[in-house]
């Protein structure tokens, strides 16, 4: 187990990275993109003494104004008080699920991701231990799960699909996970992860 972890924190970002450019980038920017609101979300990666490492999801409530019902990370916006997107990531991770940084370590970051609903989103991975308690906050989170990270680490369970969203026709990824359905930025975010972590899932 520790050498996967040293693996995994050599391939992701130790300091914040600039925004890269993925499907929407070039029809944001145009649009005041470099204004989107900053926000982070923790990819909660399970490493656990017995068993193969999983990565957590949350289903959002029916309820929510934005993306009701939708699979996504814990986070959210960035707040005047947070030092940095990890303790941004963090705080929003105890606010929805319960689990308190203590049981978490900061592996590093992905690449920022820039949505079509005006968010700016810096996705950090954090490995968690063994002992954390989960206390969803009924507001925000109906649910929440793991999906063992060779599934999404493997190609053939992911997929390309394409949706008419207002005035444009978006792609996305798509994967399938028994009765949940992960698309959309959630989903490109896990392709990012998966394409550094593929080897070390299967090692």
């Amino acid at each position: 187990m520790k050498a996967a972890v040293e693996q995994l924190r050599a391939r992701l970002a130790q300091q914040p990275p600039e925004l890269i450019a993925h499907d929407d980038y070039d029809h944001l920017l145009p649009l005041g993109g470099l204004d989107a609101v900053k926000a982070a979300v923790l990819l909660p990666v399970i490493l656990r003494a017995q068993g193969d490492p999983t990565l957590l999801f949350t289903r959002r409530t029916d309820t929510l104004a934005r993306h009701s019902g939708q699979i996504s990370f814990p986070g959210g916006r960035s707040e005047d008080h947070d030092p940095s997107p990890a303790q941004t990531a963090l705080r929003e991770t105890f606010e929805e699920t319960g689990i308190a940084p203590g049981f978490i370590t900061v592996a590093g970051y992905l690449g920022r991701y820039l949505t079509g609903t005006g968010f700016d989103i810096q996705p950090v991975v954090g490995l968690l231990t063994d002992g954390f308690a989960l206390s969803p906050d009924p507001r925000e989170v109906a649910e929440i799960f793991e999906v063992p990270l060779a599934f999404l680490c493997d190609p053939a369970n992911r997929r390309r699909e394409s949706r008419q969203i207002g005035e444009r026709r978006r792609e996305f990824y798509a994967f399938t996970y028994k009765n949940h359905e992960i698309w959309g930025a959630t989903a490109a975010i896990v392709v990012d992860l998966a394409q550094r972590l593929s080897d070390i899932t299967e090692s």
